[in-house]
């Protein structure tokens, strides 16, 4: 009975103590984009305009979770909008979601997430790119933001069909 309570503190401890509890919170709101991200040019996706609300008349509602203290917001972007949240800052170059009459219902957004990798908090910032790709709300797992501290994913996009009003 002792030696399972030993081990059961040993691994508390050991995972208490790869938490960083140094590291700054993230902003509650966004904050400015770096320049640079205003010089690099999102991929052109201009084929993904179909039928439907155009490209840049959509909303997305983006995840986002740091895993280090549990901080979690929904932030809503527009195509071609970057925001920045602390260390992490998300591009959304397209979102879209199926016909209402297609099947299966899937929702998906191109998104690209950047990580400042500058521990020193008096040091610029360098971010690097860490993911860039859609993701997709009911397949989550065909493409995964693939960080240590910070999830993100799809949960919608906001835009109509015509016809659909009608329903």
């Amino acid at each position: 009975m002792n030696l399972s309570r030993a081990v059961i503190a040993g691994a508390a401890l050991l995972a208490l103590s790869g938490c960083d509890n140094d590291a700054p919170a993230p902003e509650a709101e966004a904050t400015e984009v770096p320049e640079e991200f205003a010089s690099d040019p999102l991929p052109d996706l201009s084929e993904v305009q179909g039928i439907g609300t155009p490209m840049e008349e959509r909303v997305a509602t983006i995840g986002l979770i740091n895993k280090r203290n549990n901080l979690s917001r929904d932030i809503e972007m527009s195509p071609g909008e970057s925001r920045r949240f602390g260390d992490v800052v998300l591009r959304l170059a397209a979102c879209e979601r199926t016909q209402p009459w297609e099947s299966p219902a899937e929702t998906g957004a191109f998104v690209q997430v950047f990580v400042n990798q500058e521990r020193d908090p008096n040091a610029d910032p360098e971010f690097r790119r860490i993911f860039s790709g859609w993701l997709f709300k009911n397949s989550p797992s065909l493409n995964v933001v693939e960080h240590p501290v910070y999830d993100v994913w799809v949960k919608d996009c906001a835009m109509s069909f015509p016809g659909e009003e009608d329903s």
